[in-house]
């Protein structure tokens, strides 16, 4: 069977080094410490994962290419060169990657007119997008021409966790009673990031913008940002009534949005998902290279509450589907 993931990240020395032109080494660029080169490899050890792995197709992104601290008009030409550099990657294995645009938040019409070249004239599926930009969530007008582009175009925007504001940190994270390397990893990839995301899809929601763009597609990784297992929750303190929205919460986000497990193997979870979601709106993701250890192919293929037709959907379909990649000949 067809297997196609989709946070898969990858990143340019070229776009490391134009970064940090303007601030200190931060955030995702400290991970090539730990994944070495797997960030900017393509043709070896990448290719060599995934046909271990049983992965025919990445789609991959940058995760954090430009940080906040970029003026915009060098936030533009960096996103412009790092899509060109993505695309000539994808160009070179088209039988084995596709890719999500990065954007420049900085300019949101700029950043509406890049992600429509990178669809037209890249083949981009959409766009992915990491935290915040100087604290401003993407819920406010400013944003609003990059949703309504990727409506337009028909691509989802996948979003996706970045280092969190460092007094949320401070004041929630951190402890006399362990250490500050912990207290990263809870600000970070242990929890808060992903609570930060999840928060993010919330006031998406609240801010009525899938009344205004019914066919808007967003992209929550690790199974949903943890927003799923709070829908009922959502529904019952905010109801239509009170918030002026023509549907509940969970109506959204059940039609809206699209989770994977970002290489979180639970059984629990996974079925869950399943009988909340719809196997319609879950694909694959192994979260490569952060995340390498696991069977991935083998877990979905074991999955004994879902039907053969339900694992096509998750291992490639719905991919195909709301990205827009050509299916198996």
């Amino acid at each position: 069977m067809r297997l196609i993931t989709l946070e898969e990240h990858f990143t340019a020395q070229e776009i490391i080094d134009e970064n940090n032109k303007f601030n200190e080494v931060t955030g995702f660029y400290k991970n090539m410490v730990f994944v070495g080169n797997s960030l900017t490899d393509i043709d070896n050890e990448r290719i060599k994962f995934m046909d271990e792995h049983r992965i025919d197709m990445q789609v991959l992104s940058y995760t954090s290419p430009v940080s906040d601290k970029v003026p915009a008009s060098e936030a533009v030409r960096i996103c412009k060169r790092a899509n060109d550099i993505l695309a000539e990657k994808v160009r070179a294995h088209s039988d084995r990657f596709a890719a999500f645009a990065t954007l420049p938040m900085a300019d949101p019409v700029e950043a509406a007119r890049e992600l429509e070249c990178c669809v037209k004239e890249y083949g981009f599926c959409g766009a992915l997008l990491a935290g915040q930009y100087q604290g401003h969530f993407y819920e406010e007008k400013s944003f609003f021409p990059i949703f309504a582009k990727a409506a337009e175009l028909d691509v989802p925007v996948s979003f996706h966790p970045a280092p969190i504001n460092p007094v949320i940190q401070d004041y929630y994270y951190t402890s006399p009673e362990y250490s500050n390397f912990i207290a990263g990893q809870f600000a970070s990839a242990g929890f808060g990031w992903h609570l930060d995301v999840g928060i993010h899809e919330v006031r998406l929601i609240l801010s009525g913008i899938f009344d205004k763009l019914p066919n808007l597609k967003i992209i929550a990784g690790h199974w949903g940002e943890l927003i799923p297992a709070y829908l009922e929750r959502l529904d019952y303190m905010m109801t239509p009534q009170s918030t002026g929205l023509r549907k509940k919460i969970s109506d959204y986000y059940k039609k809206n949005f699209y989770i994977t497990p970002s290489g979180i193997l639970s059984s629990m979870q996974f079925e869950y998902m399943v009988k909340l979601m719809g196997a319609e709106h879950i694909m694959w993701a192994v979260d490569y290279p952060y995340i390498k250890q696991g069977n991935f192919y083998e877990f979905l293929m074991s999955a004994e509450f879902l039907t053969d037709e339900e694992k096509e959907l998750i291992a490639h379909k719905n991919a195909e589907r709301i990205l827009h990649i050509k299916g198996e000949n």
